[in-house]
């Protein structure tokens, strides 16, 4: 039997990546701040939840693909948030690209509920999520990385696994940081190329 997916935030990211899950079988529960942003994948059968809580409620397992780490905390922490409303034993994976304190701060807060909380920021951009191809970074148990190998799968291709909580968000620094230097690099060879001609 499917596992129950709940996914919530469905930006230009999120909405291929929860495409991919459902496609694949799994009901799809899902949830974000502009309903119409969920039009197309309610189409095609997902399950819109009104509320993180509700949403919280029925999944097996519950993804987030948010903006910031201010919204990161927003959905995991709250009376009407993830952590307090999630079904014992459900996996939680953040797939937003957020702070490692933040993803450990979910990792001690979800063992005192009997929860099983990853960090799994992924490079690859809207191509790679429309493509299926993403490279996921993971952080968190190693047993709750390889029960959910099978969902990182459907929506990605390279899936490292990268150690204990806040390995997935230091690793996404890392790729930052190398991105950031060649967006440098070329900014300043296309200045130079501009001055001389």
């Amino acid at each position: 039997m499917k596992k129950t997916i709940g996914f919530i935030g469905l930006g230009v990211m999120g909405k291929s990546m929860a495409s991919h899950i459902l496609k694949d079988g799994h009901p799809v529960l899902v949830y974000t701040r502009t309903k119409e942003k969920a039009d197309s994948i309610l189409e095609k059968g997902a399950v819109w939840k009104e509320t993180v809580k509700d949403l919280s409620k029925e999944a097996d397992v519950i993804i987030t693909m948010v903006g910031y780490p201010s919204d990161v905390e927003e959905v995991y922490f709250g009376s009407s948030g993830i952590i307090e409303n999630a079904k014992e034993g459900a996996y939680l994976i953040d797939m937003t690209t957020s702070k490692p304190s933040l993803a450990k701060k979910i990792a001690e807060a979800a063992k005192e509920k009997a929860l099983f909380a990853l960090d799994a920021p992924v490079s690859g951009g809207d191509i790679g999520a429309q493509n299926g191809t993403l490279a996921i970074m993971v952080g968190g148990e190693k047993e709750a990385f390889e029960a959910c190998q099978p969902i990182f799968s459907l929506m990605g291709e390279n899936i490292q696994y990268q150690g204990p909580a806040g390995s997935g968000q230091h690793t996404k620094m890392c790729n930052q940081i190398a991105i950031a230097a060649g967006m440098i690099g070329v900014a300043e060879a296309m200045a130079y190329a501009q001055k001389s001609g």
